[in-house]
């Protein structure tokens, strides 16, 4: 993702956060100076905010811990001002472990809630009415900024647990669903109730706080892509790449130019090729690297071609495929047999693949 900050990593899961949460701490800033607040005020309200997405990086890392226990492993999380999103390799199949890793996260927020509930001094709250409590939480200290983590994080657990898929409540209820129907039904069921739930949001956005109708967008989309995302899965399942691949293609060599590549391009269908040298893969070029080097036509390709790629085996399933899409930010890739070039296969190849299978299946 573009326009991200690094912050580092921890237990080997790097975490982002995305430049729109600056729009957050300006805004938390802004109001509370507007309002007539002192900036020591300001500041609390800012360290509230951090303090608030380092528990939502715990929320994450519930869900991470958890899912490494079922062998699937997670690259990053990246912190947007609607919260963390953790980018795993894909989610089990199996609906009991999806339960663990969906009800993990919500979990953590409640331990962080028990364990604040030991700092807050309740001895100043138990004689006093409603009107002196309010008075009370409505100053700036300490004790109230641990009554207000305290409260954010019951909060936290409460809204994630919302059957709205694809938040964590509504891939509890997916698994749930999963355990008697299969899959594809489950995640229809669960997707469409999150799509239902999300313009329920944007009506109360439009009534009481525009920020809902960001999240009812987080959340439409999100159960959308879910969706589709399964259905492609469930048409691609029990097929191997060889069934997929492409055969016939355009291999080029490390001393072919940017212009021989040209004549390639304009003359066929290929957009990204495979460069071969001594029988070995040596790179492949992408097409976007072909555009951006077209003016030097005399350019050997060997100059801009990626050397760092990832191969896959013929006889492998057709769902790593997308595994691979996902973990590599590219759709294209060079398919072996034993390490020997045979073909390749890429998104719009696979895509034509299940839109011939989703035909045969429909009639």
């Amino acid at each position: 993702m573009k326009g991200v900050l690094n912050l580092g990593k921890v237990f080997n899961v790097k975490i982002e956060i995305h430049w729109t949460f600056i729009f957050i701490l300006a805004w938390v800033i802004f109001s509370e100076l507007e309002s007539g607040g002192t900036l020591q005020n300001a500041l609390m309200n800012t360290i509230f905010i951090l303090l608030l997405f380092v528990c939502v990086v715990c929320h994450e890392f519930g869900h991470i811990l958890i899912a490494r226990k079922f062998g699937v492993a997670t690259k990053k999380i990246t912190l947007l001002p609607i919260g963390g999103v953790a980018s795993m390799e894909t989610i089990p199949e199996n609906p009991k472990q999806e339960l663990w890793i969906a009800i993990a996260g919500p979990a953590v927020n409640l331990a962080i809630a028990l364990i604040l509930l030991l700092f807050i001094n309740l001895s100043v709250f138990i004689d006093s009415n409603p009107d002196q409590i309010k008075e009370l939480v409505g100053h700036i200290n300490l004790n109230n900024l641990v009554i207000y983590l305290f409260s954010a994080n019951i909060m936290l657990a409460l809204f994630n647990f919302i059957p709205a898929f694809p938040m964590d409540g509504g891939r509890v209820l997916r698994a749930l669903l999963a355990m008697k129907m299969d899959r594809v039904t489950a995640t229809s069921i669960a997707s469409g109730i999150g799509q239902f739930l999300a313009l329920v949001f944007v009506f109360l956005g439009i009534l009481y706080n525009p920020f809902l109708i960001l999240i009812a967008l987080f959340i439409f989309f999100g159960a959308y892509s879910e969706n589709k995302m399964v259905e492609q899965l469930a048409l691609v399942k029990g097929h191997k790449v060889r069934e997929a691949m492409l055969t016939n293609i355009s291999i080029l060599k490390p001393e072919n130019t940017i212009e021989d590549v040209i004549e390639l391009l304009l003359s066929g269908t290929e957009k990204n090729f495979v460069v071969v040298h001594n029988s070995a893969i040596a790179g492949i070029l992408h097409h976007k690297d072909i555009i951006s080097n077209s003016k030097n036509k005399d350019l050997p390709i060997e100059k801009v071609l990626t050397t760092s790629f990832k191969t896959i085996a013929i006889d492998s399933d057709l769902k790593e495929v997308f595994k691979l899409i996902n973990t590599e930010k590219t759709d294209f890739f060079a398919v072996t047999d034993k390490d020997k070039l045979v073909g390749a296969i890429d998104l719009s190849n696979l895509s034509e693949f299940m839109l011939i299978q989703s035909n045969l299946i429909t009639r």
